[in-house]
């Protein structure tokens, strides 16, 4: 008997050989072996201290930031809703917003509640949970910045409180979420007292930058490669020559260079193919290392 045959009873919803392409941005991608939809953090602990020893469990918030291959992925792919996307006002500038939450709306009601600093995640694409995975942040502020603690689940259904320090952030990483499988639940997050018409305006700039600079209404991922040190990776793409080029149905994008779309029938397969193909050339042109920013997850 298959472990997919004797899955532990669950209040939320249990998917089988679901396809994933309608759960990312670049709506490409195989199935997952199941997606699990719990209901709320009770059920996604039960169901973690239940299942057997040595599936894998990978978390999947909105897709925004996530390459999944066409051959799908093994094991359970645990994907956090309506169960998990409350905001909450505490008091003493400090915000918490559930895993599921947009970042957008987690600064626009930080925004509302008169909390300042928080304006950053209304130009990051994603969601609390992403956010807090990968040290999410744009225009020079990150989520270290601005973290009080996280929450999260291991692999067997425990739960963690984790302060910002012991998360071990760097550049678009968190040291302890590489080190062990997690599913992050939420955040408890501060700021600094403002005017809310003030942070509004702001965000506002925000928008319009990011609008006027990104292809937001395109099937992308948001920056595919990380910054190296001392350079900007849109540049050496675009003095790569590869702005607007494409390979299959994949292009980086003739508005920014590190935003890499699919132009309405790549595959998983194009689409990284073309990531590494820029990443050689930059690499022969220049001797530098273009890391992926993009999660890439799933079996080729």
């Amino acid at each position: 008997m298959s472990w997919r045959d004797d899955l532990p009873a669950v209040r939320g919803e249990l998917l089988r050989d679901e396809p994933l392409a309608p759960f990312t941005w670049f709506r490409v991608g195989g199935a997952a072996d199941v997606i699990f939809l719990p209901r709320d953090e009770d059920d996604l602990a039960d169901f973690l201290k239940a299942l057997e020893p040595g599936v894998p469990v990978t978390a999947l918030g909105v897709g925004s930031n996530t390459l999944v291959r066409d051959g799908g992925v093994e094991g359970v792919v645990v994907r956090l809703g309506r169960g998990f996307n409350r905001v909450e006002a505490r008091g003493g500038n400090r915000i918490f917003a559930g895993a599921a939450v947009p970042d957008a709306i987690l600064a626009r009601d930080a925004a509302r509640a008169g909390i300042a600093g928080l304006e950053f995640y209304r130009g990051v694409p994603g969601s609390v949970g992403g956010a807090l995975v990968m040290n999410a942040g744009c225009y020079g502020a990150e989520t270290k910045d601005v973290l009080v603690e996280a929450y999260a689940l291991t692999r067997t259904g425990e739960r963690l409180t984790l302060s910002n320090a012991e998360l071990g952030y760097g550049y678009r990483k968190s040291a302890r979420a590489s080190a062990e499988p997690l599913v992050f639940t939420g955040g408890l997050f501060e700021g600094t007292p403002d005017d809310p018409a003030a942070i509004e305006t702001r965000m506002a700039e925000i928008t319009a930058r990011r609008e006027e600079t990104q292809p937001i209404r395109e099937k992308t991922g948001g920056s595919t490669f990380k910054n190296p040190p001392g350079h900007s990776s849109w540049k050496l793409v675009d003095e790569a020559g590869w702005r607007g080029k494409a390979y299959g149905g994949a292009m980086f994008s003739p508005l920014h260079a590190n935003f890499l779309i699919n132009t309405g029938d790549a595959t998983a397969a194009d689409l990284e193919g073309l990531g590494d193909r820029v990443r050689a050339d930059v690499k022969a042109k220049t001797g530098i290392d273009l890391d992926w920013e993009i999660k890439r997850i799933g079996r080729p």
